[in-house]
């Protein structure tokens, strides 16, 4: 998960790709970049850490130019804070070509391979992303007519990358001399989003993972870039489309609106608060089958992007809804320091409780989704210790059982907590009086029910059905011992920064 954006514009783009950004920062905390071009040079910046932290007054006047692309990093390979990683990357030959990625290829090795022994590129970081854009620079110079590009070579490119590239990839990127360049995978899992504003001196437009970018920014969204689509705009502000992508299917990574996706943005035309809401009407449905209503005295968000949800199980099952932890916006990132890899940092650091909330009554606590279950563990703790009678929990996911392949850095199954155990045995494990989970069917219906004709998604965290149809078992594995080398500590402590992050925004 990352946020992109592209602006094609009429006044220099440096401080809209900033603004944008900034409003895309929950889709990455650990490393920004900006790329802009002027007189067919480019311009780019990026370092580790947040979007304030990495872009100061000399940085953005050394962004000049009425074109640009920007992105902010959410580790899904690699080392999160890792500064080579950042994006955007950049690439001379053929031609000069800057990209912003969000997702995960599942065929990177393969990919890394081909371009060593048959493409003659050299792969300079771990990253899928610098992999994928050296597969569009190769296919760009492989259906060029010698050195000039024209709508058929650059669609074509893109046709060929589609052919190629396996996963999860929204794209914005910039060719030197030619202009912006925007497409979506053939399954469209993660979202983009296209929009445009009437200036006295033309019409200038946005691309960005959500639509919350263009709204902040004053863009009228026009559409989302359709699955496999790719949208071109050249110097003269002129937009060319085309299909590229043989048999694609929407098919978004539901996760998005469970959780990564702000409640204020839009979707594939499907507003993500609204969605939430539907969720909590669908768990209070079938809350009421496993706990008595009256035995809840009050229901409370476990903060922040679970609160829709819980206000309208609230309101369905006619308990009161209150607000019982506050959390500190204010806390630092956590770094795991020598010596400390086994330590558990405290969530109380990061929430604390409105006792008379709890005191004396039996509460009902919602969160979106229960990952490794030991965020879930401490809030019960800090329930009853601040004097509830009982605590019942429901999620308004189902049970997170496999890794996530396309762009979200999930733990492990072994670091699951669902893997392998029953509701009954995860409540235990969390100390909960009772747990109730949503029904996979039921959450795809609360996002069916607002647009009826989105049949498909990716659910493959919950399901295992991984919506590209090339992750076998055998992948799976090899990831995780992959991910063996990089400590259970440190992602544990990479997974709770990012959602403190994403809680924050």
């Amino acid at each position: 998960m990352c946020g992109i954006l592209g602006v094609v514009a009429t006044t220099p783009v440096n401080q809209l790709l900033y603004d944008g950004l900034m409003v895309l920062q929950h889709r990455g905390q650990d490393a920004a970049g900006m790329a802009t071009v002027e007189d067919d040079a480019f311009h780019m910046h990026k370092g580790s850490g947040l979007v304030r932290d990495v872009f100061r007054t000399r940085n953005m006047r050394a962004l000049p130019g009425n074109m640009g692309i920007a992105h902010c990093r959410y580790p899904t390979a690699g080392s999160a804070f890792d500064s080579s990683l950042s994006q955007p990357f950049y690439v001379n030959s053929p031609f000069g070509i800057v990209l912003g990625h969000n997702g995960n290829l599942t065929n990177t090795e393969e990919l890394k391979k081909e371009m060593f022994r048959q493409d003659l590129r050299h792969i300079n970081t771990h990253s899928d992303s610098e992999v994928l854009l050296n597969a569009l620079a190769h296919e760009l110079q492989a259906t060029a007519k010698g050195y000039r590009l024209d709508l058929d070579t650059i669609f074509g490119a893109v046709s060929a990358v589609h052919r190629r590239c396996r996963g999860a990839y929204a794209v914005v990127a910039m060719i030197a001399g030619y202009g912006m360049l925007a497409f979506r995978d053939p399954f469209g899992i993660r979202p983009l989003i296209f929009g445009s504003n009437e200036t006295p001196e033309g019409t200038e437009y946005l691309f960005a993972s959500e639509s919350v970018a263009l709204d902040t920014l004053g863009f009228k969204v026009l559409r989302d870039v359709e699955p496999g689509e790719a949208i071109f705009i050249d110097l003269e502000h002129r937009i060319h489309q085309r299909q590229c992508a043989q048999n694609s299917v929407l098919a978004p990574c539901i996760f998005e609106f469970v959780y990564l996706a702000r409640p204020d943005s839009v979707i594939d035309g499907v507003s993500v608060y609204e969605a939430r809401l539907h969720m909590g009407e669908h768990l209070a449905d079938k809350l009421v089958k496993h706990i008595p209503v009256e035995e809840i005295d009050v229901v409370i968000p476990i903060p922040d992007s679970s609160r829709p949800s819980a206000m309208q199980l609230a309101q369905r099952i006619n308990v009161p809804y209150r607000e019982g932890f506050v959390k500190n916006r204010y806390i630092g990132r956590t770094f795991i320091m020598p010596g400390q890899a086994t330590r558990k940092r405290s969530v109380r650091q990061k929430l604390n409780t409105v006792a008379q909330e709890f005191k004396g009554k039996r509460v009902l606590l919602v969160d979106d989704s229960i990952v490794r279950g030991t965020t879930s563990r401490e809030i019960v703790e800090m329930a009853r210790a601040a004097g509830a009678l009982k605590v019942y929990f429901a999620s308004a996911s189902p049970p997170v059982r496999y890794p996530n392949v396309y762009g979200i850095d999930m733990p492990t199954r072994s670091e699951l907590i669902a893997t392998g155990r029953s509701g009954e045995e995860i409540a235990r494990e969390i100390g909960a009086d009772a747990l109730v989970y949503q029904d996979l069917d039921a959450l795809k219906a609360s996002i069916r029910e607002l647009k009826p004709s989105l049949c498909n998604f990716d659910t493959s965290c919950f399901d295992g059905v991984y919506i590209t149809g090339d992750v076998s078992p055998a992948y799976l594995n090899a990831i995780e011992l992959a991910r063996e080398g990089d400590g259970a500590a440190a992602r544990e402590e990479r997974w709770s920064s990012n959602q403190l992050q994403l809680n924050l925004m």
